[in-house]
């Protein structure tokens, strides 16, 4: 499994491993190749973009950016597995890239809460630089360029690494624009303001950088209640995309889309919250189907732009 990292590792000779205990941020962008439960070897960005180039298995590649308090050998790691499973499966031809940033550890939930949403941004800052490399490496390769459809799957806080990666490539890189990179971005039970995707707000970079924009939420999500409490006694006054989808459809751009997921987020972990792969029975996700249709689906325009899955 190939992945992409800012958190600090350790050096084992010529290998590495996370220090799951430390939520250390690394200015340094690494491109990596998982070898065993735990230990990696390092590549660089260009290899690793080649290989992936390469690999006839998968015609698709689906980038997973996870949400706060995971940590890569016991949640990240294996539930980018899961969706490679499910993915190989349908015979999908998708290939699961996690990116990992830098979660915390303590026991302290509400400290972590706080430590990994300034670690989130931070870690989306540093991993625009990510964004240039691959431009750069398709520049460099423009007679013979890599061909394959991109998505980006974003969990929990992780949209508020993608909301900053977006926004600060935008405006540091793009001149105040964006190219069109992915076809699917699906903010999964996202924990960022409900009206970042609006023009003018942090989020419109996502927009731009996207053919099709899926919002999933859903009200009893109580991950998402506990972030707007958590938020609100810190002074910020929003409710979360999560949690109701766009705030108003109408301020929106027509190829925003939002999928209510009231009816099964709650069979899928106690928080109602990690509703995006499997349940104890391995029963899929309703979620997870129409991401599956969706990475299928080439027509960009759906029937409508509010659906209850």
């Amino acid at each position: 499994m190939h992945f992409i990292t800012n958190r600090t590792v350790q050096k084992h000779g010529s290998n590495f491993s996370f220090d799951e205990t430390s939520n250390e941020l690394s200015n340094s962008i690494r491109y990596c190749k998982l070898t065993s439960a735990k230990i990696f070897t390092e590549i660089l960005s260009g290899p690793m973009m080649q290989a992936l180039k390469e690999n006839s298995t998968y015609k698709e590649i689906l980038f997973y950016i996870h949400g706060f308090n995971n940590q890569p050998s016991t949640d990240i790691f294996p539930n980018a597995r899961i969706l490679q499973e499910e993915f190989d499966s349908a015979d999908l031809g998708t290939l699961v890239v996690p990116i990992i940033w830098p979660c915390d550890n303590d026991l302290g939930v509400v400290k972590d809460y706080w430590d990994d949403q300034k670690a989130a941004k931070t870690s989306g800052e540093i991993l625009s630089r990510t964004l240039s490399k691959l431009l750069q490496w398709q520049q460099e390769n423009a007679k013979n360029p890599c061909l394959k459809r991109m998505h980006i799957l974003a969990h929990s806080m992780g949209n508020r690494v993608l909301m900053h990666c977006m926004d600060e490539w935008r405006h540091t890189s793009g001149n105040g624009e964006m190219p069109y990179l992915f076809n699917n971005i699906f903010m999964m039970a996202a924990d960022v303001p409900n009206e970042v995707l609006e023009r003018d707000q942090i989020g419109q970079a996502i927009t731009m950088a996207a053919r099709r924009v899926l919002c999933y939420y859903a009200n009893d999500d109580l991950a998402m209640t506990a972030s707007k409490v958590s938020n609100v006694k810190n002074g910020v006054f929003s409710r979360r995309l999560g949690h109701t989808g766009p705030e108003s459809m109408a301020k929106v751009p027509d190829h925003v889309y939002a999928l209510n997921c009231d009816r099964f987020n709650n069979n899928y972990d106690s928080k109602g919250h990690s509703y995006f792969l499997r349940d104890n029975q391995g029963h899929l996700s309703p979620a997870l189907l129409h991401m599956m249709e969706m990475i299928q689906r080439r027509t960009l325009a759906l029937e409508k732009r509010n659906y209850t899955l």
